[in-house]
């Protein structure tokens, strides 16, 4: 294959398909550690308050998370998610920043997919999440040829498998992030979408989870089925593993914890920016660390207010080293 030609296809397999939930957050914060209130009274009974300091409902949603933060480096993400008929609002809005809402369906007989998310001063969280319309969107028609990689994550698992089928079928690279829908897959359809995978993306609780429900008990046998996991610490380290042995970046430090809700879903841009970009791993995970790290900071789970360039500062005072250029 001649170079203009490489160079052509490079162009045309440049976009990066992102499925997931657009969803209406309501974000609480609580000033104290939740476990200080699940006396053994408590957890028998499942009964317990919290009194909140902080409230405000913001736009959010998994897939539109992550959309954001791949506009926000510069990428063009081809969104696949569902509103419902309060959902105008939310379209504009992503119309406004330059995501496109071409596959994102309408469904007028429902509500948009709704989160309340309470958050305490350690980033622990505890969620209930509506799915509303999203329970009744439908899978797009999409030219593959577009598109370089693909991250499924979190929203109504039957479109999420329906989204992997599509990726093995079209031979598109995918990563799988089961998120907090992973309880809803049966150990069938997690060992489905796991096999096969470009990657897995999960927190430290997720794998856990994982690890039990499929019982794998070390990251090695994980690698028997998907090239690579990725598993986020929080603060701590985010640990990469592969074929090639183990790497693990450190978080970037923050100067105040607002609210963690969103952090997750901005490494993942981070991450599949630097790779759709030719970058190493660990390269790619220390741009999402620097993105989580903005998110941590605000009251939102998109960041507003941020450039390309506070990201890169950040990025380089934390690991030394000043990131390639997209």
């Amino acid at each position: 294959m001649t170079y203009l030609k490489l160079c052509i296809l490079s162009i045309m397999k440049s976009n990066i398909l992102v499925t997931g939930s657009t969803a209406y957050d309501l974000l609480l914060s609580y000033d104290g550690h939740f476990v200080d209130a699940l006396t053994e009274e408590a957890k028998e009974s499942l009964s317990a308050v919290y009194l909140t300091s902080g409230l405000k409902r913001v736009y959010g949603g998994t897939g539109t998370n992550i959309a954001w933060g791949l506009k926000l480096l510069g990428a063009d993400p081809v969104l696949v998610s569902t509103v419902g008929s309060d959902g105008q609002d939310y379209l504009d809005r992503l119309s406004g920043y330059g995501i496109s809402t071409q596959h994102i369906d309408q469904v007028e007989d429902d509500v948009t997919s709704t989160a309340i998310i309470g958050s305490d001063t350690q980033e622990h969280q505890v969620g209930f999440f509506h799915a509303g319309a999203d329970c009744k969107g439908v899978w797009p028609g999409l030219d593959a040829a577009t598109i370089s990689y693909a991250i499924i994550s979190p929203r109504d698992e039957r479109l999420m498998m329906e989204g992997i089928a599509w990726c093995k079928e079209h031979e598109v690279p995918y990563f799988f992030d089961p998120g907090q829908r992973m309880t809803s897959f049966g150990d069938d359809d997690l060992c489905r979408a796991i096999d096969g995978s470009e990657g897995v993306f999960v927190n430290e609780y997720e794998w856990s989870l994982l690890s039990d429900r499929l019982d794998i008990s070390e990251e090695e046998h994980m690698l028997e089925h998907t090239n690579l996991l990725i598993v986020t610490r929080g603060e701590d380290a985010v640990s990469l593993f592969s074929k090639d042995g183990t790497e693990h970046v450190g978080s970037c430090p923050v100067s105040v914890v607002v609210n963690p809700t969103g952090a997750g879903d901005a490494f993942r841009a981070g991450f599949l920016t630097g790779l759709n970009a030719g970058w190493s791993q660990v390269q790619s995970a220390q741009l999402g660390a620097a993105m989580g790290a903005h998110v941590v900071e605000i009251a939102e789970t998109q960041l507003e207010g941020v450039s390309r360039e506070d990201v890169w500062k950040r990025a380089e005072s934390v690991y030394g080293k000043v990131l390639p250029n997209l």
